[in-house]
């Protein structure tokens, strides 16, 4: 059986850690059903072919797609090459992938979106409304119209990108989660993510602008209070989908 690509993004071993142990909890994976491959520091090795994997989940990160390119880092800028590499052949294939967040927003700069600070969220819970096409979707069926789910990101795509299919509405962020193809996923919200797990996040990026870090323990305090089972499921739903890869 294929493994499951994870690729993470996350400079930090605690933040990087918990977000690899989440994938596995809500993703009902076991260790040795996956592929861990850190990029934060050399980028995506150029042996990764994705027609080995059953499928490939990207987490988050503290990169800024948005930022000009002449200030982003050498890593940063060979991170965002070395995906559109990867997206020439998942995209134009099909290959099952899901990216949340930061992978939301590498696929959606990949495909034509424009990704600005215009619809940033602060850290915390939000209702995400599934679209009519959204109701029909293997991973949202049966779903309420509205769920809860965890967010918490300074940039977003401005618009549905250009052939994709939007399944989850925001208030104050429209795009929250896409389709393009019939396997190839994005969402703005952390299906990986519970109260446990923003509190870490919370605790590594009060400084990195999210937030004003006097803010963490209010912050901390209200994500104790969600509850994001059906976000949660939508992770759950993907890797029994693809499982049989």
């Amino acid at each position: 059986m294929k493994q499951f690509l994870i690729l993470q993004l996350r400079p930090e071993d605690e933040t990087s850690d918990n977000e690899y142990e989440a994938f596995l909890k809500f993703g009902g994976l076991k260790p040795e059903e996956t592929k861990r491959i850190r990029i934060e520091k050399a980028g995506i090795p150029d042996d990764i072919d994705p027609h080995d994997y059953a499928a490939i989940l990207v987490g988050g990160s503290p990169f800024d797609i948005s930022t000009p390119a002449a200030e982003k880092s050498e890593i940063q800028n060979k991170i965002e090459a070395d995906f559109k590499k990867l997206f020439d052949v998942v995209v134009a294939e099909d290959i099952p992938f899901l990216g949340a967040c930061s992978g939301n927003g590498l696929l959606g700069n990949y495909l034509g979106a424009t990704i600005s600070k215009q619809y940033g969220e602060p850290v915390g819970g939000i209702d995400g409304n599934i679209t009519e096409e959204g109701k029909n979707d293997p991973l949202l069926k049966d779903f309420p119209g509205t769920i809860r789910v965890l967010v918490g990101h300074k940039e977003a795509c401005d618009d549905v990108p250009p052939q994709a299919t939007l399944l989850v509405r925001g208030d104050s962020c429209p795009v929250q989660m896409f389709r393009v193809g019939e396997n190839v996923y994005a969402t703005q919200f952390h299906p990986e993510a519970d109260a446990a797990g923003f509190t870490v996040r919370i605790n590594t990026y009060k400084h990195h602008g999210y937030f004003k870090p006097e803010e963490a323990d209010d912050l901390i305090a209200s994500v104790e209070q969600e509850a994001t089972p059906y976000a949660q499921e939508i992770l759950k739903r993907f890797v029994e989908r693809y499982r049989a890869g």
